[in-house]
């Protein structure tokens, strides 16, 4: 069966070119013209990813994500025609998992849905000998798909459980930026890797009673990432 993907844009060429470009690739594609339209069908149907344009018409892309980041866990594509860096970490803070800046090219639209919808299905395959990764108070439930501090769920987004279940599987190692983006995303970003310490900053605002001294989600200056129990270096 494949994948349905809701595409949001007012620009009405697009969109079409849009839908009929997912379609050649094998998808079923849902679209809408606003925010509320938006949330209007993902109320009435089910998705299994959404594209979403910035700059909608009353509710922007902006609202229209973190309204729809309350409900459910589904990838979300944004694309905007803007190229102010801050958009796409506003993008990222509400919950986007990617982000295309218009003029783009359509293979790499297609290159972005495919790698979102692999990672997706790959990380809801629990693995029988996926033991949870217990560090101190935190525990990263593989199977479940949840992070646990002190037997509370944590909240975190379908990217940030990513994050964190690929930091627990190599706990105590410090993790280089590129490799991150590769292993997680499917591919190396094409945005400024601050993004990857916005996505840091709302776990550790999750997992962390003290954000700005955190005790497990280390950061490697100049290098990644590491997830480690104790005091940080």
């Amino acid at each position: 069966m494949s994948a349905k993907l809701l595409v949001v844009d007012d620009d009405m060429f697009l969109l079409d070119n849009l839908r009929k470009l997912l379609e050649r690739s094998g998808y079923t594609v849902r679209t809408a013209t606003s925010g509320e339209d938006a949330l209007q069908r993902l109320f009435e149907d089910s998705f299994d990813l959404v594209i979403l344009d910035v700059g909608l018409p009353g509710s922007d892309g902006i609202t229209v994500c973190r309204r729809l980041r309350e409900k459910y866990h589904l990838p979300v594509v944004m694309l905007t025609a803007r190229t102010d860096a801050m958009d796409k970490i506003i993008g990222l803070e509400v919950g986007a998992d990617d982000y295309l800046t218009k003029p783009f090219e359509p293979a790499e639209l297609v290159a972005r849905v495919r790698s979102q919808l692999r990672r997706v299905n790959e990380y809801q395959q629990p693995l029988d000998s996926d033991e949870p990764t217990t560090i101190g108070d935190l525990t990263i439930d593989y199977q479940n798909r949840d992070v646990l501090i002190s037997g509370r769920a944590a909240g975190l987004t379908n990217r940030e459980f990513q994050l964190m279940a690929y930091l627990g599987r190599n706990s105590d190692k410090a993790i280089a930026r590129a490799t991150i983006f590769e292993a997680v995303w499917g591919y190396d970003m094409d945005f400024s890797s601050n993004s990857l310490d916005v996505y840091m900053y709302r776990i550790r605002r999750r997992i962390e009673a003290d954000p700005e001294n955190p005790k497990y989600l280390l950061t490697m200056r100049g290098f990644g990432y590491k997830l480690v129990g104790g005091a940080p270096e």
